[in-house]
C-alpha cells in the first residue's frame, strides 16, 4: 500500500552516511521531496514535512538515527487530525452512520465491509440501510452483499424517497435493538446541489453520530478536493479510503488528514468484504518505516481465532496430529482476516519478501483449489488421518478420480501437508521462530498465487 513512500524513505535515509554532514542532510531532504511528490503527496504537505524533519534532525544532531526519528515523529503528526480513529460508539445505541461519497468511490461495498468488520471483529449487531435510490443497481448490490455475508439490511423497493427510507431504517434499528446502523446514500459522478441537498435532508432527519466520506484513493488529488467540499457542506467526521491495495503511491493518505483536517478512519485493502483496516496513525507510520504492526496483527487475529479452539489446535500441533479437517477450519478462519498480503505486511521485516510473493489469495489460488478438491474426495477417516493416503495406492487412485487430479499431484500435496505438520510440531508452543528458522522454513516453498 505504501510501497512508493517506503522506498522513498529508504532512498533518502541512505544519503546520510556521516554524522554532522549538512550536505548529506540536504541531499536526503531533496531525495525525500522528489519521492513524496512522485507518490502524489500534496505539495503543501511535502513542504511542511521537510521543514519539520530538517529542524528536528538538526536539533538532535545530524545522523541516520536522528533523521529516522524525526521522520517518524513528523509523519505521525501529519497523519494525525483532530477527532476519533476506528469506530466509536454512541453512548446510547444505535450508533447512526451516514455513508457519503461520489458515485464509483466504492461506497456501497465499503458499507458492507464496515458492517462485516463490526459484526465479525467487534461482535456488534449491525443494520445496513439501502438509501441510495439514484444508482439503479445500488439497492440490489447491497442486498447481494448482505445475503453473501450474513449481514442485515433494511430496504424498500417501492419507495422513491431516500429520506423516508433512512428514517424508517433508523426506527427499525431502534425497535430491534441494533448496535449500529449504516446508511448507504446516493452519490453522483460530480458534486451538485441536488446531491448535497438530499444528503443534508437525510442528515437533518436522522441526526447521525458520524458522517463518513468514502474516497477512491486512485483519484489522487481529486479525492482530497472532493473531501474538502463534502466537509464544507456536511461537516464530515472522518474519511474512508477505498482501493488502497491498488494505489502503490499512497500519497493521498498523507494529504487528507493534513489538508482536510479530518481523520482517516478506515482504509479498504482489497475487493473482498473482509478487506478493511482501521487507520491508526502510529501503526501506519510503523508499517511505512518497515517496522510492521504487531499490535494490529494481534488485534485482528485475537478477534477471529477462538481461544479454546486455538488451545486444542496447539495440542494437536505439538503431537504432529494436524489433519485435513483442521486445515479447512483454519483456512475458513484465515479468510475472515482479509488480504494475506496486508496481514503479512504487519510482520516486521516482511516488506521485501512481500514484493517477491505478490498477493496471496487463500480462496482462489490454483493450489488451494486443488487441495480443496482433494479433501472433498476423501472419506471423514482419511481427512482425520493423512497417513492412510500415504499407505494405500487404492485410496490415492479413488481420490484422484474424484478430485480430477493426477495421482502424482495427490502424492505431492499429501507429502507437502505431512512436511508442514512436522514443521508445525517443531515450532508449536514457541512464541515466534527466529528469522533464520523462518527463512529455512520458507526456502523452496511455492506460495499459492
Amino acid at each position: 500500500m505504501f510501497d512508493k513512500i517506503s522506498d522513498g524513505f529508504k532512498s533518502a535515509i541512505n544519503k546520510i552516511r556521516m554524522k554532522d554532514d549538512e550536505k548529506a542532510l540536504k541531499k536526503a531532504l531533496d531525495e525525500l521531496k522528489k519521492n513524496l511528490l512522485k507518490a502524489d503527496v500534496h505539495f503543501k504537505v511535502v513542504k511542511d514535512l521537510l521543514r519539520e524533519v530538517e529542524v528536528e534532525t538538526k536539533k538532535a544532531g545530524i545522523g541516520k538515527a536522528n533523521f529516522l526519528k524525526a521522520l517518524d515523529k513528523t509523519l505521525t503528526k501529519i497523519l494525525t487530525a483532530p477527532g476519533n480513529y476506528g469506530f466509536v460508539y454512541a453512548s446510547k445505541p444505535p450508533t447512526v452512520v451516514l455513508m457519503t461519497g461520489l458515485q464509483g468511490s466504492g461506497k456501497t461495498t465499503t458499507t458492507a465491509k464496515l458492517a462485516n468488520y463490526l459484526k465479525e471483529f467487534k461482535k456488534k449487531k449491525v443494520l445496513m440501510v439501502a438509501a441510495d435510490l439514484q444508482r439503479l443497481a445500488a439497492v440490489e448490490q447491497l442486498k447481494q452483499l448482505a445475503e453473501q455475508n450474513g449481514l442485515d439490511i433494511f430496504y424498500d423497493e417501492n419507495s422513491k424517497d431516500p429520506v423516508d427510507i433512512a428514517k424508517r431504517g433508523v426506527e427499525e434499528a431502534k425497535e430491534k435493538f441494533y448496535d449500529v446502523v449504516l446508511i448507504d446514500t446516493a452519490g453522483r459522478l460530480a458534486i451538485d446541489d441536488e446531491l448535497m441537498n438530499e444528503l443534508i435532508k437525510i442528515k437533518n432527519e436522522v441526526n447521525p453520530h458520524e458522517i463518513f466520506y468514502v474516497a477512491d484513493s486512485l483519484t489522487g488529488k481529486d479525492a482530497l478536493n472532493t473531501a474538502k467540499q463534502f466537509d464544507e457542506k456536511l461537516d464530515i467526521t472522518g474519511v474512508i479510503l477505498t482501493k488502497y491495495d491498488g494505489d502503490s503511491k499512497g500519497g493521498v493518505a498523507l494529504s487528507i488528514a493534513h489538508q482536510v483536517g479530518k481523520p482517516l478512519r478506515f482504509i479498504g485493502t482489497g475487493e473482498k468484504v473482509q478487506d478493511i483496516e482501521v487507520f491508526v496513525p502510529e501503526r501506519i507510520v510503523s508499517r511505512i518505516m518497515g517496522a510492521g504492526d504487531i499490535e494490529g496483527l494481534v488485534e485482528k487475529t485475537s478477534a477471529i481465532i477462538d481461544e479454546k479452539e486455538a488451545k486444542k489446535l496447539t495440542k494437536k500441533l505439538k503431537k504432529g496430529k494436524f489433519n485435513y479437517e483442521d486445515f479447512l477450519n483454519q483456512l475458513e478462519q484465515m479468510k475472515k482476516l482479509g488480504s494475506m498480503k496486508n496481514l503479512l505486511g504487519m510482520i516486521p521485516g516482511m516488506g521485501n519478501m512481500l514484493k517477491q510473493l505478490g498477493d496471496i489469495d487463500l480462496e482462489n489460488s490454483a493450489e488451494i483449489k486443488k487441495i480443496k478438491a482433494m479433501i472433498s474426495s476423501m472419506t471423514p477417516k482419511e481427512r482425520q488421518n493423512p497417513e492412510l493416503i500415504k499407505e494405500s495406492a487404492s485410496r490415492r487412485r479413488r481420490i484422484a478420480q474424484g478430485s480430477g487430479l493426477s495421482i502424482q499431484e495427490i502424492n505431492r500435496i499429501n507429502k507437502q501437508f505431512q512436511n508442514a505438520a512436522k514443521m508445525a510440531k517443531k515450532f508449536a508452543g514457541k512464541k515466534m521462530p527466529n528469522m533464520n528458522e523462518l527463512m529455512k522454513m520458507t526456502q523452496g516453498l511455492n506460495f499459492p498465487k
